[in-house]
């Protein structure tokens, strides 16, 4: 790295500056999420800074490669409104599960297991948990801006198109879709504080700014807790998270790494992002992984750690924006949740619609994860139809036995649930 030309070094700090304006909106995004599920927004955006700042690093020393690490998005909802609402744990608690699925995930990383686990879990399912994931994102972020909302004759029905606050979600709405399409830099970033702008118009922002402190930053305190950890329920709320992460991780680092043609840091990539993940639940948040954006420092000729150790730098900086990014109302968030569920919904093009041993638990898992509000159920009815279509369909041969096990623990969690 001596030897480096100043244009090396000067490419890789303007990467990283790329990289930061890219993500950072995934401080606003996730503490929005994250105090659905009962903490103060402003200790939810410490706890992605701190997350974020350590994942970044922590992978630029030790993979040595360009990789973006901040919390997930779709992995934050299955947090917060699975985990927490929905097995009614506390935020505390939930911080244990986060733990204990993330030293699952370290442990697949620097084991065989890892591989076992890729051949396991059918691609058909992989994607159903993408696709539905997406879909929930999606109806949150409906939901968010108002667009949506429960109807008195049906499920749902469209919002109150009078109300200024709805209008103000359409609008933000255009704006973060003509951004992305457009392809302009930060286009996340810029949809936030545009839309921030038009909610000031229409007199729908709170304009009061958040005081903190340095000495409320020290003081913040979220630990993971783990006095619920020999209850069944503690291992139910595990394994989804922890086949999540396994696959997200996996999944975005081959391509990732691929088009840096850096295939041999893969092992110590995944192991940093497990580690991160890992950190993650001490530091307060759900659990980190290598982000999609990417993408954009590998477009913008980075080559090697030093950007995400830039972009983790920049992160740490975050803490002066609280007070500024505390503003952004919630319909100026939505559209981002949006966007970012429909591209996830792009791997519907993956699913082999003309097999349907292949395609119903697919779809099993696209649609209930969405329509039960719990991304837990919606992958344990994908899970468990898929060995009982193939076995049916005369393709035992296609189920693994660890699949099975997987299986038999979603069924289970639904005979627990039935009985009790």
């Amino acid at each position: 790295m001596k030897n480096w030309p100043n244009n090396r070094w000067l490419n890789e700090v303007v990467a990283g500056l790329i990289g930061y304006l890219t993500t950072v909106y995934i401080v606003v995004v996730n503490s929005a999420i994250l105090s659905d599920a009962g903490i103060n927004r402003e200790d939810a955006m410490i706890a992605t800074i701190l997350a974020s700042t350590v994942g970044c690093i922590l992978v630029g020393i030790w993979a040595k490669v360009p990789i973006i690490i901040i919390p997930g998005m779709g992995v934050n909802a299955l947090f917060a409104y699975s985990i927490v609402q929905q097995y009614d744990f506390t935020y505390e608690q939930g911080l244990g599960v986060v733990v204990v699925a993330s030293l699952i995930f370290l442990v697949t990383a620097i084991t065989p297991l890892g591989e076992m686990f890729k051949k396991a879990i059918p691609d058909a399912l992989k994607h159903g948990i993408t696709i539905g994931l997406g879909l929930f994102l999606v109806l949150i972020g409906l939901e968010n801006g108002g667009l949506i909302v429960s109807g008195d004759y049906s499920i749902i029905a469209l919002g109150d198109f009078s109300s200024p606050y709805v209008v103000v979600s359409l609008l933000c709405l255009l704006v973060g879709v003509i951004l992305f399409v457009k392809n302009v830099p930060a286009n996340f970033l810029f949809t936030m504080i545009i839309g921030t702008l038009i909610a000031y118009m229409f007199g729908v922002l709170d304009t009061e700014p958040t005081t903190i402190t340095a000495d409320s930053i020290a003081n913040f305190m979220v630990f993971p807790t783990f006095d619920h950890i020999l209850g069944l329920t503690f291992w139910i709320a595990v394994l989804p998270l922890a086949i999540v992460l396994i696959f997200e991780s996996m999944g975005l680092l081959h391509g990732q790494l691929d088009m840096l043609n850096r295939h041999d840091a893969f092992h110590k990539a995944n192991k940093s992002s497990a580690v991160a993940a890992t950190f993650s639940g001490f530091f307060g948040t759900s659990p980190t992984i290598p982000a999609a954006e990417t993408a954009a420092v590998i477009a913008a000729k980075a080559k090697t750690g030093l950007t995400s150790i830039v972009i983790g730098i920049m992160f740490l900086g975050t803490f002066f924006l609280i007070p500024y990014i505390s503003l952004i109302p919630a319909n100026a968030i939505s559209p981002i949740l949006i966007i970012v569920g429909v591209l996830m919904m792009q791997n519907i093009k993956h699913i082999k619609v003309d097999d349907l041993t292949e395609a119903f638990p697919t779809f099993l898992i696209m649609f209930m994860i969405p329509f039960t509000y719990s991304i837990a159920d919606g992958m344990a009815f994908g899970f468990i139809a898929y060995p009982i279509i193939k076995i049916v369909a005369g393709r035992k041969d296609e189920v693994t036995p660890l699949l099975i096990i997987i299986s038999s623990l979603f069924l289970l969690e639904f005979l627990i649930k039935g009985f009790i």
